[in-house]
């Protein structure tokens, strides 16, 4: 199937975001069961052609629906996905995209901290959605589970690793999904599916129990309003105990700043950073919002952190980086072995995986210290421009429109592949998972007939603000209001 073939009829629940569906069950609208059960309906007449959702626990979630016990928080009776990639749900699948843990069957014991707040909220589970292999890539098209396809165009790339979530959303078989972010994962694929993904700041959300907050990678979701990026995030961003860091709050709550026109913003833009060639929809996407920001009454000028685009100082970042990302790839494998209760060999996983596994063993503890310093240094030089006076900054979410399956996985001989041409993809989003800056993409662009995003950078903490100008932006093109052609 090709781009522009629609699947089914208009479904009406499908239109309603998370929030406007939770005010329709507290109304009487409609019940939870009824709300659960037509996402059900939708992800069986959708997924077929998408991909999207690997796991599915039915059962379970109407179940939930139905039970007196559902808590009665702000989310009650509405269906969410999670991404099969370190959110965990105990008694369900968790096989993070790898051939080995699927065919062990294996299950989680515990529940995620992230998936705690989500059912304290109110939010039914109604299964786990598509991610490459450890979340390694910018597309999803993991061995275990085959590709996930764009419900734009179905011979496009949804993005990744959120690739799974972003297609069910756009699609419309749930109003908003879990997604994780460590070098673009949740803004990458909204970019490509016409979403907002909002990566909060470090330590605003959990990463418990089994993970760590003061790394590069942080949980949300991605969804089709602004107003769902921040409600979700005040049901969801409670501490933990135990929890290596906690970003400072302002503005709570989020949902509060829709609206709330803060007055005029200092806003700088960055169109490219000399390391790859930006596609010129891309570039338009940016200018086309600087445009709007402008009419909006916010200082728009040419500024943005000088290391951006030094290329001294992005080849010492792109160098910290990967070894922080090898590294990470083989903790992941041998902590994975260790829960699966055997060593992992090269024939359990991909080759990308298991040769970025190996590059990670092959760096020493100062070559991983000294990686850290490099991105300790480079936190602080981005933080001086925003601590100067600058409030956003405005970039392209991603240098290339959505590329076509395919193009982003390994080639014989080339195990890497995926990794490298991935990197056009992540080169605006991942330098603000290594200085834990909140960002969100936004679906102000196009290519071809495919969704393309820009991308606004706030200070770290400072997620308040982005709420504030996505809506401003959102009132001014409501987004939300043009689906893929593959839609419920």
């Amino acid at each position: 199937m090709g781009k522009g073939e629609p699947a089914g009829g208009t479904d009406d629940l499908a239109r309603l975001d998370a929030v406007g569906l939770a005010e329709a069950i507290r109304k009487g609208d409609l019940s939870p069961v009824e709300s659960v059960q037509a996402a059900i309906d939708r992800i069986e007449r959708l997924d077929p052609q998408l991909n999207a959702v690997i796991h599915r626990q039915f059962e379970q979630a109407l179940a939930a629906a139905v039970s007196p016990d559902l808590p009665n928080g702000p989310f009650r009776g509405v269906p969410i996905l999670i991404k099969d990639l370190w959110a965990e749900e105990a008694g369900q699948p968790h096989h993070a995209g790898m051939k080995c843990l699927r065919d062990a069957g294996f299950t989680s014991d515990t529940d995620s901290h992230m998936v705690t707040r989500y059912k304290q909220a109110g939010f039914v589970i109604v299964g786990r959605t598509n991610t490459p292999e450890l979340g390694l890539v910018a597309t999803t098209e993991p061995h275990a589970y085959g590709p996930t396809h764009n419900p734009w165009d179905t011979d496009h790339s949804p993005g990744g690793s959120s690739g799974g979530a972003a297609a069910a959303v756009a699609s419309g078989m749930v109003p908003a999904a879990n997604a994780s972010d460590g070098g673009g994962s949740i803004r990458i694929p909204a970019a490509m599916c016409g979403l907002v993904g909002l990566k909060p700041s470090r330590g605003r959300v959990s990463m418990g129990p089994n993970r760590e907050e003061w790394g590069v990678s942080v949980q949300h979701v991605v969804c089709h309003t602004v107003r769902d990026a921040a409600a979700i995030l005040d049901a969801t961003a409670i501490p933990f105990p135990g929890d290596g860091v906690i970003a400072p709050d302002h503005g709570r709550p989020y949902d509060t700043q829709i609206g709330s026109e803060t007055g005029r913003l200092t806003i700088g833009v960055l169109y490219d950073n000399h390391r790859v060639d930006v596609h010129p929809d891309c570039v338009a996407a940016v200018r086309r919002t600087a445009d709007l920001l402008a009419d909006l009454g916010h200082e728009v000028i040419d500024s943005h952190p000088k290391a951006l685009n030094d290329v001294g100082w992005t080849e010492d970042l792109s160098g910290a980086f990967a070894i922080n990302w090898a590294v990470g790839a083989a903790l992941s494998v041998d902590h994975l072995g260790e829960r699966l209760g055997r060593e992992l060999t090269a024939s359990d996983v991909e080759p990308g995986t298991w040769t970025m596994a190996g590059m990670g063993r092959g760096f020493s503890a100062f070559d991983y210290a000294q990686a850290q310093s490099v991105m300790a240094t480079w936190r602080r030089a981005l933080a001086a421009w925003w601590a100067d006076g600058h409030d956003l900054l405005l970039t392209p979410t991603t240098s290339l429109p959505p590329p076509r399956l395919g193009e982003l996985t390994p080639a014989e001989g080339e195990p890497l592949r995926g990794s490298q041409r991935s990197m056009p993809y992540a080169t605006f989003t991942s330098p603000f998972n290594t200085t834990g800056q909140p960002a969100i993409s936004l679906p102000l662009g196009a290519s071809e007939g495919l969704p393309v995003g820009v991308q606004l950078v706030a200070a770290y903490g400072r997620e308040d603000v982005l709420v504030d100008v996505g809506s401003q932006l959102e009132r001014k093109v409501d987004w939300s209001q043009h689906r893929a052609p593959i839609h419920a």
